[in-house]
């Protein structure tokens, strides 16, 4: 089946998701809607909390068992609806089309196999590669993600590797079935900031090699400026604010999307000075208002805010909740 150029490679529309707790249904994503053309990358960034991991994960439906629910909505993959597809075709789309960089790369490699392995299992499975076959592919993909002594490193375990180390092998083996849809969830955690350049540099490198689309899930607005070409904000389960990167950054309209923004440290900051913060935190799932939960976090009670905003495009490709009080001198 041929598609259109303006065609999205990746079409999320209305998802929500939801997970058991104590008997209760509690809703994390909240009719969350945004693309991912071909070729680009699209961030989606918040707080902690904020459900921009399970988003991802909702994707390529690897959300926790069993308390992870798919409410509603739908995942279009190349026009196919990925929560439609039956378990074959899921486990065809992890790792074939769809390549997953993960958080944490110590959970996300097997401590008891070698990398070499490890990579090589990919390519057995998704690319019908014999073991002889599979093996110098690994070597070439750890080569790839400048791993020196690629052929000696892929006999060591992951333990015998640093973080970034690690980092390199998970997008090695994200990477090794050519994917259209690349989803790195915080692939920068906890690495110190020049691993990180090296690691993103390496995102970019591979999504123009591949001319794959690329979902970078960060809570570094610094990360998204520099390496996104559309953002997505998430606040509380729900995209308050959506629009090209450039667009964004010079014309943010709701109060949390210019609150982030405020508390990105400048180098125009005086000296030694406090960088501003948001008061409060993300509130509890369970506890969240039907209306501007932003507004909630700010002071106004729940039971005044009990219609959800309408999401409004006030500039092409600028889609913000419209809550009348977060938009105030917007």
């Amino acid at each position: 089946m041929a598609y259109l150029d303006d065609t999205p490679l990746l079409d999320v529309r209305n998802l929500s998701v939801g997970f058991e707790n104590g008997g209760r249904l509690l809703r994390a994503v909240d009719d969350v809607s945004f693309t991912v053309p071909r070729g680009q990358c699209v961030g989606i960034v918040g707080e902690s909390g904020c459900g921009k991991s399970v988003t991802a994960m909702s994707i390529v439906r690897l959300l926790p068992q069993p308390a992870g629910r798919i409410l509603g909505g739908q995942v279009l993959f190349n026009g196919k609806d990925v929560l439609q597809m039956p378990p074959k075709k899921l486990r065809e789309l992890r790792g074939g089309r769809v390549g997953v960089i993960f958080q944490e790369p110590m959970n996300a490699l097997n401590p008891v196999h070698t990398i070499g392995e490890q990579i090589a299992e990919t390519l057995m499975l998704h690319r019908n590669l014999s073991a002889e076959q599979a093996w110098p592919e690994a070597v070439e993909l750890l080569e790839r993600v400048r791993i020196p002594a690629a052929a000696e490193r892929a006999d060591d375990f992951p333990s015998a590797l640093s973080g970034g180390m690690r980092q390199r092998v998970v997008i090695a083996m994200a990477l090794a079935c050519r994917p259209r849809l690349i989803i790195a969830d915080e692939p920068t955690t906890a690495l110190d900031v020049t691993v990180q350049l090296q690691i993103l540099s390496l995102l970019r490198e591979m999504r123009k090699d591949l001319n794959a689309g690329t979902l970078l899930i960060t809570h570094d607005l610094g990360i998204i400026a520099q390496h996104c070409d559309r953002v997505v904000v998430m606040y509380a389960g729900r995209m308050v604010e959506s629009a090209p990167v450039e667009e964004l950054f010079a014309h943010p309209v709701h109060a949390y999307t210019r609150a982030l923004l405020a508390a990105m440290p400048r180098r125009d900051y005086p000296h030694k000075s406090y960088l501003p913060t948001i008061p409060g935190q993300v509130g509890a799932i369970r506890d969240y208002a039907d209306g501007c939960r932003f507004c909630q976090r700010m002071g106004v009670p729940k039971e005044q805010l009990t219609e959800r905003p309408p999401v409004l495009e006030i500039a092409p490709g600028h889609l913000v909740e419209a809550c009348p009080r977060c938009m105030e001198g917007g």
